[in-house]
Order: structure tokens, then sequence, then C-alpha cells
């Protein structure tokens, strides 16, 4: 199988897999009890917190491990206080986004950031948005989509001068991208292990110390008391693994996969009807969004699984619907063309054999429509 989907999910790196492998089946120990097993549980915790430390540039006692980059956006969206004012971009995850629209349901104020034809925060936005003075901005430092980043330091920054708290979902951005935390200046930062070459149902919440974090889950002391509950010890280590060969082989991935993208756009541009999303942006290496006029996209994804090539039509947490894709609809993409979108998002293991494949095996299907 051709596997262009690595934004939803990446395969486990079998340097991870070993690395987990001793936590289940030899050190099972509860990372809470004193005894010996329990100790080596801890203690490879706290490495694996040291590893992810590494990657982001953020000190290891500001991580808390979750489930995933859902659960830790949903975390970071809980310091909003009650009936508080909340904004978040137009282009946000499903998991910001749906989270945000329950808040507002329960009394907060919800504010939705415009965005440019290139899926951008800008500027001017920010500049209005501080008029509102709201409590709390998401804004996503990378989009799950069209590959899109945000220039996101010089916003917090102006935010932060305002006395607003920022989070951003950087679950897309980090291990394809350098990402300070310490640079970037939010407050809060989400991540998550399966889109890094880790296993899936960890991630973790980078937050500034002193503020006030209102668990989701009570009933234990784990995590400084943020997150409760026996830590999944092994994918917490496998998480720490990934995060460790993100950091050393960042550059050699990033090369790989814009070399790829490259040669990926010069094929779909000799398409008639074909349009790249937010090709003027500064995007992900390994992300392409497409749409051709006339196709519908979840025909083609399907086509295209037919001769064994997975690809997307956009987000995999919101899948299943007809409609068209929301961060599309904001950049001012035509409806008719947004449901045309499919997403290529490529990882390590991909080759430029693949790419021809792939773009053979598209130009033949387009034909036939």
């Amino acid at each position: 199988m051709i596997y262009f989907d690595h934004n939803a999910t990446t395969p486990v790196d079998d340097r991870v897999l070993e690395a987990m492998l001793p936590y289940l089946k030899s050190f099972y120990g509860n990372p809470s009890s004193l005894y010996r097993h329990g100790r080596i549980a801890r203690s490879a915790i706290d490495g694996a917190r040291e590893q992810i430390a590494v990657l982001v540039d953020a000190p290891a006692s500001q991580i808390v491990f979750t489930s995933g980059g859902t659960e830790s956006n949903t975390l970071a969206l809980a310091i909003l206080p009650p009936q508080g004012k909340l904004a978040i971009s137009a282009i946000e995850h499903p998991s910001i986004s749906e989270s945000a629209r329950r808040l507002k349901s329960l009394g907060a104020t919800l504010n939705t950031l415009k965005v440019d034809a290139n899926g951008l925060v800008t500027q001017a936005v920010i500049d209005e948005l501080i008029k509102k003075k709201p409590d709390l901005v998401s804004i996503m430092l990378a989009n799950n989509e069209t590959g899109g980043v945000q220039d996101l330091a010089p916003y917090a920054k102006t935010l932060r001068a305002n006395a607003i708290t920022v989070h951003t979902d950087a679950v897309q951005a980090v291990g394809k991208i350098p990402v300070s935390f310490k640079h970037l200046g939010a407050h809060l930062m989400s991540l998550s292990s399966h889109k890094i070459y880790g296993p899936k149902g960890c991630g973790a919440l980078v937050f500034e110390k002193g503020l006030a974090i209102n668990p989701l889950f009570l009933g234990g002391g784990q995590e400084q008391g943020l997150r409760a509950g026996t830590e999944n010890v092994a994918a917490i280590v496998g998480f720490g693994k990934a995060a460790e060969l993100a950091k050393t082989e960042l550059t050699q991935r990033h090369e790989h996969l814009l070399a790829l993208r490259e040669l990926l756009e010069a094929g779909l541009t000799t398409i008639p009807g074909l349009t790249i999303f937010a090709r003027l942006a500064h995007r992900l290496p390994n992300t392409v969004q497409f749409g051709i006029s006339g196709i519908d996209g979840e025909m083609l994804l399907m086509k295209l699984d037919q001769k064994n090539i997975a690809v997307s039509s956009g987000s995999a947490c919101a899948s299943g619907g007809s409609a068209p894709s929301p961060v599309l609809l904001a950049m001012g993409i035509e409806s008719s063309l947004a449901k045309s979108a499919i997403r290529i998002s490529l990882g390590a293991a991909n080759t430029k054999s693949e790419i021809f494949e792939f773009i053979n095996q598209l130009k033949t299907l387009v034909c036939q429509v």
C-alpha cells in the first residue's frame, strides 16, 4: 500500500516499539508504587518527559502527559473561567472548535478569528481581537489539512502584553518543523505521540508555571495533580523515544519530505482544473491539499483506495460527513471545490516512485470522470 495519510497517524517506528516492549512485558509496576518495579516505571516516565522537553524546548517540569492531542486541547481550554471570553481561529481542529462551542453553550463568550485566503490569521485580526479583551485565545501552529504554519510568536507577544492567555495546538507541527515553546511565547501547547511515529493514546500539554489549570480527571495525584489516573507507562516511553528521534532526525526528515512535496506538486500542476490550497503560505514540508473542479473528493478517495493508495479528504477527526471542510470554507474556497478536496500527508518512509505512481493513477482516474 502507498500510505499518504501521515497527518492522520503515523506507523510506530521500530525503535520506538523496541523501547516500549520492556514496559509491556517486564517492568509492569505501577509508577506510583514505592517498590522497585514501581520506581523503574517512574524513572522511565521522567526520562520520557525529559526527551519531550528537549524536542519542544521547554522545562520538563512543565509537561503533563495526557491520552492524546484531543485531551490536551480540552485540558487547555478548561482554564477558561466561568462565563469567560474565548477566541479561536476559524481553522482549528474539531477538538478545539467543538469544545469551544460546548463552552459557549455553558455561558462563555466565543469569538472566531477570520483567516486569509491561505488560512492564516493576520496581525490586523489580532489587533481587532484585543479590543474585545478575551481571557483565552487558541490558534493552532500548523493546520492539519492545508499544512499552513501560523506566524504565532509575534501574535503571542502582542496578546501577552495585553494579559491574554495563549494556547496553541502544535500536534501537526512538532517533528516536522522546529518548535520552541519558549520562542513561540504561548502559555499552553498541545502535543501528540502518534503524529511523530509514536504510539496512539498518548499526548502532552506543555504549560507555563503559575497557570490555574482545572483538571479534567480527579481521584489521584498523578502528573502534578493535573491528570489523575495510572500513567500509560509503555506509551509514554514510546512517546519519549519518538521525540528523541524526531529531534535528532528533524533536518533529515524535513529535507526528505520537502523534496517529495515539491515533486508531488510539480506533478499535480499538470492536471487541468486542479487547485493546490494555501500554496502561497509557509506550509509543513509534508502536506499538500488540493481540489479538482467537477470531482467529488470522497469518491476520488475511494477510487484511490481501490488502487491501494491511502489519502484523506481532510481531518480524520471530522471524517464521515458530506459537508465541505470548514477550514477551506473559512479560507473563502467555493463549496463545490472544497468538497473535491484531497489531502496528501507524506511520511519518512515515502519514496519518489510512490509519488510518480500516485500522479499516474490520479491522472487516469480524473480522466475517467
